[in-house]
């Protein structure tokens, strides 16, 4: 796994080994940029469930001001260290080690609002309809902000949230699917 584009391209990034966790692979990570960037002009994002951290990390290379990552694996927050560590973009990352519900919580008490999240939870684990609903009682994303979901592809993610346009859903092979959302008018303004 590597940073695919901006200025930490090529760089090498450390995955977390063994059958729970799946990086998301340079081909998706590619395309998933593609539609929401392909690079930023500053914001703020938060990778939930975020692994090795490499969504995170791609979108601080393509010009993110910051980004929060969560997860609630010890081995998961110290690979998402180490990478963040070598890359010495510290000063752009906050690391919690914490469920993904008590973090959108967290979040929401120190009134932050996300331009970008990236879902990718365990499989058929984690309703994406908690999860949306969360985000918006929580008031942590604006009109404009994105949600990229990692789903499997028989997972059906929710279709009525009036908040939500879903842009663009595409699969990759026939396990991995990524739908983007993005906040339209009428979301939590702050």
């Amino acid at each position: 796994m590597r940073v695919i584009s901006g200025t930490y391209k090529g760089h090498p990034l450390k995955t977390i080994s063994g059958k729970n966790t799946r990086p998301t692979t340079d081909k998706v990570k590619e395309a998933i940029f593609q539609r929401i960037g392909p690079y930023f002009d500053g914001g703020t994002g938060l990778d939930l469930f975020a692994g090795s951290g490499g969504l995170g990390i791609e979108a601080i290379s393509r010009g993110a001001d910051k980004v929060l990552f969560v997860d609630k694996h010890p081995k998961a927050i110290q690979t998402i260290y180490q990478n963040i560590n070598s890359l010495k973009i510290s000063d752009q990352a906050e690391v919690y080690r914490n469920d993904a519900f008590r973090a959108l919580k967290a979040a929401s008490k120190r009134n932050l609002v996300f331009d970008w999240i990236f879902l990718d939870p365990p499989y058929n684990r984690v309703s994406f309809e908690s999860l949306f609903e969360a985000i918006f009682e929580l008031e942590l994303v604006q009109t404009g902000s994105m949600l990229v979901c990692e789903h499997s592809t028989d997972d059906r993610l929710p279709e009525g949230f009036e908040r939500l346009k879903r842009q663009k859903t595409d699969e990759y092979g026939s396990t991995i699917s990524v739908t983007l959302f993005k906040v339209i008018e009428g979301g939590m303004d702050k």
